[in-house]
């Protein structure tokens, strides 16, 4: 279970063969770094200790609110964040309710600022920082939640960011908005906010647009923001992020959702496989390796699938679902697949388990993390996984059937994004700070 056989960015590694690019290590151009799995590329090495003023490189403050996970391309960190502003909406500047839908949350009266900001990777140092909307929310989020949650992706050409309901952008590198869309707004489950984290591969840029009414998957050509296709989905509210694989000379979009785990053709949207047997709220991303997607969800339930890529139909119940386990899987973080081991979280909980990804069998089931609760998905790099509580404190463990803590890592700054691991540097997105850790 050693190659990954999935890039979501397949220009990053090409594109930094110019000499002026960093190394392929020194990149993490997604949520979930290069090949989109959480796992940093060989010869990356962050550190394994750190504290508030130990190992800090650097920490940049942040303005407004937001819980996407940062990305570094070259020598820029970038971030985005929700700002609310003093503006109050007059009567008529109110966005209109849907008001047929149950809502367990408020919408703001206040606009909001939606910034796109370019911070030097070197000093911390803001480099620009770019508006791309400001707008009222038609609908709140939960209390844990931000209005700047879907994380930004580059393939090296373009900077892609999604803020869903208020808008699609493009950027170049320097902060230059090539173009914009808007393809409606989102009506999320109980109000409780959305998180469209784009996904590009080569010309196509990829939207989860599931939602309570006419959910879909968009497909938009990477340089004019024009659509390519759409499909329907029937499903409700899911905030994952698409996996893109390469497999038998076809690129599937591997979806995952409430009522049907689907694979779908980037040619034109068309169902390759589906299969059923997931949690209501479906928001890890799956994973893929050497033939095989990985799909887990975790609430008010538990449910992993272990699917071969050659599927094809309705698979639901059959022989054809490889493995399948039932305990202890994650709602919120995202898994992580990491030499030949499946690791998650149970809930949001710190209850950590191992599988072997080739059998389903747990080589750990449910041992204690000396953490709170997760939000942010693990990333994992020269032999160790690392996982990054709500509180702000890194786990740091030590991968293998029988993994090991190494050290416990506090920051005080509660974390909701995932950790980045670039080349040396870790960097963390907290609720105050940017950080970048760096051994000394």
């Amino acid at each position: 279970m050693k190659s990954i056989i999935t890039l979501t960015a397949s220009a990053v590694f090409a594109l930094t063969l110019c000499g002026a690019e960093p190394a392929p290590t020194d990149n993490w151009p997604t949520w979930r770094g290069p090949a989109s799995n959480g796992v940093a590329p060989a010869g990356a090495n962050p550190p394994t200790t750190w504290d508030a003023k130990t190992n800090i490189k650097w920490k940049a403050p942040l303005t407004g609110r937001g819980s996407a996970t940062p990305i570094v391309w070259g020598d820029q960190v970038i971030v985005l964040t929700a700002v609310e502003t003093d503006r109050v909406a007059k009567a008529d500047e109110l966005p209109k309710v849907n008001n047929t839908l149950e809502r367990k949350t408020t919408a703001p009266s206040n606009f909001y600022r939606f910034e796109v900001i370019s911070f030097d990777r070197a000093t911390g140092k803001v480099r620009w920082k770019q508006i791309a909307a400001e707008k009222v929310p038609h609908e709140g989020h939960h209390e844990t939640h931000s209005y700047a949650a879907g994380s930004p992706t580059t393939d090296g050409k373009r900077l892609y960011v999604s803020f869903g309901s208020f808008g699609i952008y493009a950027y170049d590198l320097e902060g230059k908005q090539l173009w914009a869309r808007d393809i409606g707004r989102i009506v999320s489950r109980l109000g409780w906010g959305e998180a469209v984290t784009p996904v590009i591969h080569g010309d196509t840029l990829l939207l989860n647009w599931d939602q309570e009414i006419d959910s879909k998957l968009i497909a938009l050509d990477a340089a004019t923001g024009k659509t390519k296709w759409e499909v329907k989905r029937e499903e409700k509210t899911s905030w994952n992020t698409p996996l893109v694989v390469e497999y038998a000379g076809k690129t599937q979009v591997i979806l995952n959702g409430t009522n049907k785990i689907r694979s779908y053709d980037i040619a034109d949207g068309k169902v390759i496989w589906e299969c059923g047997g997931m949690t209501v709220n479906a928001i890890p991303s799956p994973l893929a390796a050497d033939g095989v997607a990985f799909v887990l969800s975790g609430y008010r339930g538990a449910a992993a699938v272990a699917i071969p890529l050659d599927a094809t139909g309705d698979i639901t119940g059959t022989k054809k679902v490889l493995w399948s386990y039932a305990k202890g899987t994650p709602y919120v973080p995202s898994p992580i697949l990491y030499e030949g081991r499946l690791y998650f979280t149970s809930a949001n909980t710190q209850m950590m388990t191992v599988l072997d990804a080739k059998t389903g069998k747990a080589l750990v089931s449910n041992e204690r993390l000396p953490a709170s609760s997760f939000y942010g998905s693990p990333v994992a790099a020269a032999g160790r996984v690392y996982f990054t509580d709500r509180s702000g404190t890194t786990v740091v463990v030590k991968a293998g059937d029988a993994p090991s803590v190494i050290s416990v890592n506090k920051l005080n700054d509660p974390v909701d994004a995932s950790p980045v691991i670039a080349g040396k540097t870790l960097f963390l997105r907290g609720e105050k700070f940017l950080y970048a850790i760096e051994e000394k």
